[in-house]
């Protein structure tokens, strides 16, 4: 098995670390805030007895994936013998161009250096290095170990070899990556939440729908399909003969709704106090830590669910 660098071991990092090792890599943890990794260790034990309970360790107990789990004191340290470098520094270009120079000075000549960013182009930051072949954003949907998705984004000048090493790595770590051709603002998985966000705040800003019932329509409706298959077989599905049966049909729908969707609701203008007063009436604020263990904790239900489904009616 490889051994895994993980710079920077906030929520993304440690989440990493976590799915790298339930896959038999050893995780080196690194960050310049000295205090940090210890805080991550204590997050991911507290962790590991629930995700055996759900059986997401594949097949090993807790204490064996925490052995695969280690502490470097430098940089140098944690790169040493490294097969492949994760970076989840801020989202700060100056200081992602900072951190992917020492990485590309420091890695081992053949190790992949792959950034967690959610939003910077791998162009940005990776222009001007030796290496830059090597180097890519390798971004998950948070947290990685409960959500297979990860997108794989390319810069002009990343080589083949790099991207087809890294989704080789993902799989075998029980990851499904979105292999992107080129990069784009947004990525894939930004983009389309993007779109669905869009719309969900025109809704409420006119007064069509609460913030509720938008989360109703998607909760209790599109996202349980969405949950195992995606937008284009769900389509393909959805008509007898298939999917340019299904565009046949209902193209003139979408097609009559898009002039009214070429503007945007100002996210942080008045439909703002809507939503946030729907939101703290639904859930007050001291409550949100203790909604996000029970999402965190559906997640992981689900995740079981999907599995154990995927071994019994199939993929």
């Amino acid at each position: 098995m490889a051994k895994i660098a993980l710079v920077g071991t906030g929520f993304i990092g440690r989440a990493w670390a976590i799915s790298f090792a339930r896959a038999g890599h050893d995780a080196m943890l690194w960050d310049q805030l000295a205090d940090a990794p210890a805080a991550a260790l204590a997050y991911i034990e507290s962790l590991l007895p629930d995700l055996h309970k759900y059986d997401l360790l594949n097949g090993s107990a807790p204490a064996e994936i925490r052995g695969r789990i280690h502490v470097a004191t430098t940089l140098e340290e944690a790169l040493e013998g490294a097969e492949h470098v994760q970076e989840n520094t801020p989202e700060d270009l100056a200081l992602k161009r900072d951190i992917f120079a020492r990485l590309d000075a420091v890695a081992a000549p053949n190790a992949i250096l792959a950034s967690s960013t959610s939003a910077i182009l791998p162009s940005q930051f990776t222009e001007t290095l030796a290496g830059r072949d090597r180097c890519l954003v390798v971004h998950p949907i948070n947290p990685p170990y409960l959500i297979p998705a990860v997108e794989i984004v390319p810069a002009p000048w990343t080589a083949p070899t790099t991207v087809e090493r890294t989704a080789a790595l993902l799989r075998a770590a029980g990851h499904a990556p979105i292999v992107m051709k080129r990069e784009i603002d947004g990525f894939v998985m930004n983009r389309m939440q993007g779109a669905l966000l869009e719309e969900a705040f025109r809704l409420v800003a006119e007064g069509y729908a609460s913030a509720e019932d938008v989360d109703v329509g998607i909760r209790e409706g599109l996202a349980l399909r969405w949950s195992f298959m995606g937008p284009f077989e769900t389509i393909d599905l959805n008509a007898p003969a298939g999917v340019r049966d299904y565009v046949e049909r209902y193209q003139s729908i979408y097609a009559a709704i898009f002039p009214t969707v070429q503007w945007r609701a100002d996210w942080a203008g008045p439909v703002l106090q809507t939503i946030e007063a729907e939101r703290r009436a639904a859930l007050p604020m001291n409550r949100l830590g203790e909604r996000q263990t029970w999402r965190d904790r559906r997640l992981m239900a689900l995740a079981a669910h999907k599995r154990r489904a995927g071994r019994d009616i199939g993929r």
